[in-house]
């Protein structure tokens, strides 16, 4: 992958995991439990009480794993979008957004 591409893919990543804080959060205003949000080069770890999600991302691929055992793969796409296994696309917001309202419930 060219350095340009490296870059735009490693914001993304940055990205996901500030979403994933902000929309945790906002999930969790009406509740007593927070999110926790840990961000690595090539992992995110979201916590909250007893369940979490990892995300583990090499290269474009993005898998991820939850703490009941349903795991899944999708693809940073360079136009901010998380493709699925389907190739369906999803904007990364939104993939986010449905990850967090999923763990806030």
């Amino acid at each position: 992958m060219i350095d340009a591409a490296v870059a735009v893919y490693a914001e993304l990543w940055v990205s996901l995991a500030s979403m994933l804080r902000s929309y945790t959060a906002v999930h969790g205003l009406n509740r007593k439990e927070q999110a926790m949000v840990e961000l690595g080069e090539e992992h995110i770890l979201v916590r909250v009480s007893e369940r979490w999600m990892r995300l583990d991302r090499n290269e474009t691929e993005v898998s991820w794993l939850r703490e009941n055992g349903s795991k899944g793969t999708m693809h940073l796409t360079v136009d901010g979008r998380l493709k699925g296994a389907d190739g369906l696309e999803e904007e990364l917001d939104l993939q986010a957004e449905a990850w967090a309202r999923e763990l806030m419930r």
